[in-house]
């Protein structure tokens, strides 16, 4: 697809906007923070100006708004992701995956008890689409937190690509199997507590051991959520410049392009996360609120669907991702919710 381009400037009338609104004439940038100062690919997302009450669905100025006054939609929470009481549900569970995949979740929970003893090992989960109910066989793949009761080791670093192996070589239902490790330190410390604590206690559904869970905050939709699980693109940008630029084959750009719609779709949810008022991880689900808060950019933003679910060898298709979407989304994400705490 051709990528959209930059905003136009226009000397008189409505000025046009990355998402397919338009900003009042004369509007200043002090008056509508998101506007465009230069056609740069790297500016932040204009926003649609002020509104009129029904005039349609808000524009990035607003979300921005609600995002740093920790506002989010009233209303029902069901179908959000949600409990009852507004804290972030966790979306998996063991009797939600697809018939075809039990076998693989059986073996994998054997697999890790009889490579990691009790010593090493605190705790396992599964996150994705198989504890989400989504999983295709054939397409999917398998996705396993473990957190060790220490730092992990090259021998456990090892030792997993070993289950990882054996897994993928005895389940021809899953395109890849991936295990990740951390300890328990670094997962229940403050500064992993709304990024990969919220990730064990919302997004992983708990195999053998002790849940985390239970050590864990209840999670709410707001800005520090949406700034902690993705406010790192600017980081990461240059990291998939470096990989597409040596990317050779088409498996090359395949790969890359999986992994980069996939973390785009999630920072588009969560850019709006505060606005919607919701959670989602889902491919589809999650480029909904995006598209309806930011409509100039939806189409874009399913094109990063397509590639994180079945992803091409165009290398047009990567540089609209990386190049356009990529830095946009960047821009505004920092300008809503800042940037992610650094790591050591």
């Amino acid at each position: 697809m051709t990528s959209t381009g930059g905003p136009v400037r226009r000397s008189t009338g409505a000025e046009a906007t990355w998402d397919g609104t338009s900003a009042p004439p004369g509007t200043s940038r002090s008056a509508t923070p998101c506007a465009p100062s230069s056609p740069t690919p790297t500016e932040p997302f204009p926003g649609s100006g002020q509104r009129a009450a029904g005039s349609g669905p808000p524009g990035c100025a607003e979300i921005r708004s609600a995002a740093r006054a920790g506002a989010r939609l009233s209303g029902r929470t069901n179908g959000r992701g949600l409990n009852h009481d507004g804290t972030v549900a966790r979306e998996g569970a063991l009797d939600r995956a697809p018939a075809a995949f039990v076998p693989v979740v059986d073996a994998a929970r054997a697999r890790l008890a009889a490579t990691f003893d009790p010593t090493r090992l605190h705790s396992a989960y599964l996150y994705g689409s198989t504890p989400r109910g989504t999983a295709t066989p054939g397409v999917s793949d398998l996705d396993l937190q473990l957190a060790l009761h220490d730092e992990p080791t090259g021998t456990d670093h090892a030792d997993a690509g070993a289950v990882e192996a054996a897994l993928d070589h005895a389940s021809p239902q899953t395109d890849g199997v991936g295990i990740l490790l951390a300890s328990t330190r670094v997962l229940l410390s403050d500064l992993e507590r709304h990024d990969a604590g919220f990730f064990v206690a919302c997004l992983c559904t708990p195999l053998p051991g002790p849940d985390l869970a239970a050590r864990l905050p209840r999670y709410r939709p707001t800005s520090l959520l949406a700034r902690e699980t993705d406010g790192d693109l600017t980081r990461v940008l240059p990291r998939w410049r470096a990989r597409a630029a040596e990317a050779v084959t088409d498996a090359d750009r395949r790969r890359l392009g999986r992994l980069v719609g996939r973390r785009l779709v999630r920072t588009g949810s969560t850019l709006v996360m505060p606005r919607w008022g919701g959670w989602t991880s889902g491919l589809d689900r999650s480029a909904e609120p995006f598209g309806h808060h930011c409509p100039g950019r939806a189409e874009q933003m399913r094109v990063a669907v397509s590639t994180g679910r079945a992803p091409s060898a165009d290398p047009a298709v990567l540089g609209m991702l990386i190049e356009d979407l990529g830095p946009r989304l960047t821009a505004e994400y920092t300008a809503v919710h800042a940037e992610k705490a650094a790591r050591p």
